[in-house]
């Protein structure tokens, strides 16, 4: 028998008083009164085990954001674009200023039935991790193949995709459809993607015959594009064979871009067709679509815009420091940067306390840019003789 059965008998039956009962089994008196009323109104119920959850959870999230969870993560899905808790939890925040943790997203994203279990992925550890440290630094390259679809719906034509692509911010620098990728398209796209975005410093690619014949027997001697890259003093760098996660950046945007191709309610009938919706794609991944792999999951953008850019070797002028940080700005509404071995204040207004900005420091003329937005906040050149740089705003009142 229950002690709750126990006390309850002693007291009803038994005819026992509340105080003696309580001390004889141990139990507060408030607990045994509170039974006693469950068990007149109740009666056997009042014995079965109940749930401890709190009738009332003050801090939950609401249902409708809740619902506007799941209505983001169905309109991604839709789109074809990713839609996972980062992604959905940065759409929250910029677009309805709504602030929920990740795991809270998986969470409900899980009870929704929305997440499909997988076996776990290798650990992120165990990869070597590199990046370029600024934009143009290195580009990254690869084609791959798309099938096109007849307008009665049957398989069209097998064509390919040439992509470059910024290691450093992940910009989608040309994206273009060809039927099929040769020595001289490569040449012909690479000399129109420096004409819009610079020269980089350096490209990676894998050893394919159209980017490289250094691996095959060395016949022929250097291709267009080799040519192309010595003319222009860019360092050529190839992944070894059988090792496609040294291009890794350029193959997840891939993998991306198909993803999305694939959740086109029209699908393309010609390479055309194929260029406009590659087209859409580049304006949506680069201006509007979070990137996991960038700090506070900028866009790409965002970064590529408004960072110093590389230079090939040729070009770079050994005397000008560089420099980017990434900072947050106090309380005070200041970041820190130390110029010539002395820390100096920057004054940027307390309206924009905790927010992350990238600092862009080239000798002593120094940018502040939103690292989400990419808006640039201010612009000055240092001066070395005082530690605080003022905004340049009027003073409020004197304090009395």
């Amino acid at each position: 028998m229950s002690k709750a059965r126990l006390v309850i008998t002693a007291v009803i039956v038994e005819k026992r008083k509340v105080a003696e009962v309580a001390k004889t089994y141990g139990v507060s008196r408030s607990w045994l009164y509170e039974l006693l009323a469950r068990y007149r109104d109740e009666g056997e119920a009042a014995f079965e085990p109940r749930s401890r959850q709190p009738k009332t959870v003050p801090r939950a999230v609401p249902a409708t954001t809740v619902e506007l969870i799941l209505k983001i993560r169905r309109a991604l899905t839709a789109a074809g674009l990713d839609a996972g808790p980062d992604t959905i939890g940065w759409h929250l925040a910029q677009h309805h200023q709504v602030v929920v943790s990740r795991a809270t997203i998986s969470r409900h994203l899980t009870r929704a039935g929305l997440v499909t279990p997988e076996p776990k992925k290798k650990p992120k550890s165990s990869y070597i991790r590199f990046a370029a440290a600024m934009p143009n630094e290195t580009w990254q390259s690869d084609f791959t193949h798309h099938r096109l679809t007849n307008e009665d719906g049957s398989t069209g034509a097998d064509v390919e995709i040439l992509t470059w692509l910024d290691d450093c911010t992940r910009f989608a620098i040309r994206v273009t459809a060809h039927p099929r990728i040769t020595g001289p398209t490569v040449v012909a796209e690479f000399r129109q993607a420096i004409k819009t975005h610079g020269i980089p410093a350096s490209t990676l690619t894998d050893n394919g015959m159209v980017f490289t014949t250094r691996f095959s027997g060395g016949r022929g001697g250097r291709n267009g594009f080799e040519s192309e890259l010595r003319r222009l003093h860019i360092i050529q760098k190839n992944g070894k064979a059988n090792h496609p996660t040294t291009q890794g950046k350029v193959e997840r945007y891939q993998q991306t871009m198909k993803k999305w191709l694939r959740g086109q309610p029209e699908q393309p009938a010609t390479i055309d067709q194929l260029q406009t919706l590659l087209d859409t794609f580049v304006d949506e991944y680069n201006h509007r679509r979070p990137h996991r792999s960038l700090p506070h999951l900028a866009t790409p953008a965002a970064l590529f815009t408004t960072m110093p850019k590389a230079l090939p070797g040729a070009s770079r002028d050994a005397d000008t420091l560089e420099r980017v940080r990434h900072d947050r700005i106090d309380e005070s509404g200041c970041v820190t940067l130390r110029v010539n071995g002395k820390m100096h204040h920057i004054g940027l207004g307390r309206t924009l306390a905790r927010t992350h900005v990238l600092i862009l420091a080239q000798d002593l003329e120094v940018r502040v840019i939103n690292a989400i937005t990419g808006e640039l906040i201010r612009e000055l050149t240092i001066n070395p003789d005082r530690d605080y740089q003022p905004t340049g705003a009027p003073k409020g009142p004197t304090r009395k």
